[in-house]
């Protein structure tokens, strides 16, 4: 393959997944016809069939049929606790004793410790084409916010116009049992700015109706999107994404709610996991799916191969049209050895746990769609319009991918970071 301009005029000769097309975008040897994508003051303006005739740029880049994919969302992530597993000591199998080894090494997060580890993490997103970041945080203390927290909001803006870190408030419930406390901890999450979310932990081990009815209600009321652990177990009675999906409908939740994880729907009656399934299509909720993380944590213990796997209902929730999202989680921490802050691995988990079809074509909107964590009304993706962030895989074609992903050239803004 030619060696990228510097900047593209255009690129031709692109695969683009059947997803980003619109419908009556010619079929041509089985699939669809690659495309001319054409790139002006750092954004996309047509994307045309090859078949269609152009004018040909002198600048243009020929990829040669390379699959092509727009900037990614990692729209689930811990900076606040990467890359601490090299001095953590045994762990405890399963999520519990994971919190716990996080919890003992707290005594090490100063503010140059935190910077350090979440810079480096954004560098690695930044490299693998990563666009919006959404990292969950930590919050103990009712009344001051937690040292990375301040990290985070610091770095998001530095990072204004690379990447979008957003910074969601992880908050136990019990912090939300009185109402007025819930408001005050909506506002201080607010007040950080229009990046920032609210968030908790709901699980069956701390489970309080009432307090994330007031969690909910008080991001209601302070107009605060929502960002929600939820159900990571593979316990059966596990009622938190049910109970979230009627809340939402009962109160008119006006916002976008994310929940992430979701595992229980796995180890449920299928009566019951499809019914929650079809509450969550009528409310405002995107999911996302920690495959990566969940695979390792799950039915976790010593010496015994674990029998269950966390992944979520990710076809059955695709077949109702519910937004989902795959994304990275923890990385190189207690709750996850693995790990470089790239989608792709994420996606390369998803694709064998899931048995998923078509990866590429019917899958890979999972790495891509940031406007599903907006509250706006869901539409067809198109790249016409957008910025030039593109990701260009040098390596894979439809069959292999995500497989041989790792080769690949990023545009930021319609230049070439990675030659």
């Amino acid at each position: 393959m030619p060696r990228p301009p510097a900047a593209p005029a255009a690129i031709t000769h692109a695969c683009l997944p059947r997803w980003l097309l619109p419908q009556d975008w010619p079929q041509q040897s089985g699939g669809p016809a690659l495309a001319r994508i054409e790139l002006a003051d750092g954004r996309v303006t047509r994307t045309t069939p090859m078949t269609v005739d152009a004018p040909v740029h002198s600048d243009s880049w020929d990829v040669q049929g390379a699959l092509v994919l727009p900037g990614m969302v990692d729209a689930h992530t811990h900076l606040d606790k990467a890359f601490i597993l090299p001095r953590i000591g045994a762990v405890k199998p399963g999520l519990l004793g994971a919190i716990d080894a996080v919890m003992a090494d707290r005594t090490h997060w100063t503010h140059a410790d935190l910077r350090e580890r979440a810079e480096r993490g954004l560098q690695w997103a930044w490299e693998a084409g990563t666009t919006h970041l959404r990292t969950h945080i930590d919050w103990w203390d009712p009344q001051t916010p937690p040292m990375a927290w301040n990290v985070i909001a610091e770095l998001a803006a530095e990072w204004r116009g690379r990447i979008r870190l957003e910074q969601v408030a992880m908050i136990k419930l019990a912090l939300f049992q009185d109402r007025d406390d819930a408001h005050r901890l909506a506002r201080r999450v607010a007040d950080t700015g229009v990046h920032a979310l609210l968030g908790g932990f709901v699980h069956s081990s701390n489970w309080a109706p009432a307090a994330l009815r007031r969690l909910v209600l008080a991001a209601q009321a302070i107009d605060l999107d929502l960002d929600l652990h939820v159900d990571e177990e593979l316990n059966p009675a596990a009622q938190g994404l049910a109970f979230i999906a009627g809340l939402l409908r009962d109160i008119g939740f006006t916002g976008r709610v994310v929940c992430g994880h979701n595992c229980a729907l796995a180890a449920q009656s299928e009566a019951q996991a499809l019914a929650t399934l079809d509450a969550v299509a009528r409310a405002p909720i995107t999911l996302v799916s920690l495959p990566i993380t969940n695979l390792l944590l799950q039915d976790a213990a010593t010496d015994r191969t674990p029998r269950l796997r966390g992944l979520t209902l990710v076809k059955e929730a695709r077949e109702r049209g519910i937004p989902l999202l795959f994304a990275s989680d923890n990385v190189q921490d207690p709750f996850c050895r693995a790990g470089s802050l790239d989608p792709l691995e994420a996606m390369q988990a998803a694709a064998l746990a899931g048995q998923l079809d078509a990866p590429f074509d019917t899958w890979s909107d999972a790495l891509c769609r940031s406007d599903w964590l907006q509250r706006q009304p869901l539409a067809r993706a198109s790249l016409d319009g957008a910025n030039a962030d593109l990701v260009i895989f040098t390596a894979s074609d439809v069959h292999s991918w995500p497989s041989r992903s790792a080769p690949r050239v990023v545009l930021r803004h319609g230049r070439t970071l990675t030659p």
